[in-house]
């Protein structure tokens, strides 16, 4: 089977936007690399340094529609993005140029993002083992890292936990890493429920991990819900994730614009109160209390 890579230059403060761009255009994945030799130094806990300027790469299958992402990622960023290029891959390459380019992560304390093929940097860690695959959510993207870096440092131990986009199923196998009793992960994506159960058992949490489409009945109310999605999808969801958080329970929201979470913020009102964190690649993190 033939894919095709679609690359481009940005300034790293835009690489998160340029990734969402082509996640919602439907990379299978999405990379970045120095396009030049420029160092990193060592990243402290839940850190993902990048160079000044990144070479960002998707991961389409053939027939993806490769004007139609080149001229959403100009709408998204303007006139920033230089030095495009199209390429076709063979077979599976792909996977393995991913996996030479994905490194474990840290988050927090105790908490590592691990490759199934390599070592976890510390061998006392809480290692979470994920590989590429057809759903979205490694830790590499800043809302991913901003919701691991939450439940590693507020773990839900004894937790009922609803991961609300499930995608590959990273959080919600984090929180069951963490402590949680048990956890569902809910998402429109057939192939996210796959990757989600697959990721569960290879992390051996499979036992405590729920599935089920979005269009099912509203699950029963969680002590903790993480949905990490695009800020309009959070606000059509307000009712439905609300209403899966048992009241004193917590909700921890991403995939926000820092200029988008205002509008969040009203949306959940007066139900939850949400507090919006710094600002990461312009990516916030809302966290707050539903109500009695």
């Amino acid at each position: 089977m033939a894919w095709i890579q679609i690359s481009f230059e940005v300034a790293r403060e835009r690489f998160g936007l340029a990734e969402a761009v082509l996640e919602g255009h439907g990379a299978l994945s999405v990379t970045c690399r120095d396009p030049g030799d420029e160092p990193v130094l060592e990243p402290g806990p839940g850190e993902q340094p990048l160079w000044s300027r990144v070479i960002v790469t998707g991961l389409f299958e053939a027939d993806a529609d490769v004007r139609a992402v080149r001229a959403a990622a100009r709408e998204a960023l303007g006139e920033g993005p230089t030095g495009w290029c199209t390429e076709a891959l063979e077979d599976r390459a792909w996977e393995r140029a991913w996996m030479d380019d994905y490194r474990p992560m840290r988050f927090g304390e105790r908490l590592w993002v691990v490759p199934s093929h390599q070592e976890s940097p510390d061998p006392n860690a809480l290692a979470l083992r994920l590989d590429p695959g057809l759903a979205f959510g490694t830790g590499t993207h800043p809302t991913t890292a901003l919701c691991l870096e939450y439940l590693a440092d507020h773990p839900p131990a004894g937790e009922r936990v609803v991961d609300y986009g499930c995608g590959s199923g990273v959080l919600a196998i984090a929180a069951l890493l963490l402590g949680a009793r048990e956890a569902l992960g809910v998402d429109n994506d057939p192939q996210a429920l796959v990757a989600s159960r697959e990721n569960a058992r290879r992390n051996g949490v499979a036992e405590r991990l729920s599935l089920q489409d979005d269009a099912a009945p509203a699950p029963a109310p969680a002590d903790l819900v993480v949905a990490n999605i695009l800020s309009g999808i959070l606000i059509g969801l307000a009712p439905r994730l609300i209403a899966c958080c048992r009241p004193g329970g917590r909700l921890v929201l991403a995939g926000v614009l820092a200029e988008q979470s205002q509008a969040v913020v009203d949306a959940f009102a007066p139900v939850v109160r949400l507090e919006v964190s710094e600002p990461r690649d312009g990516w916030v993190r809302l966290v707050g209390v539903r109500d009695v």
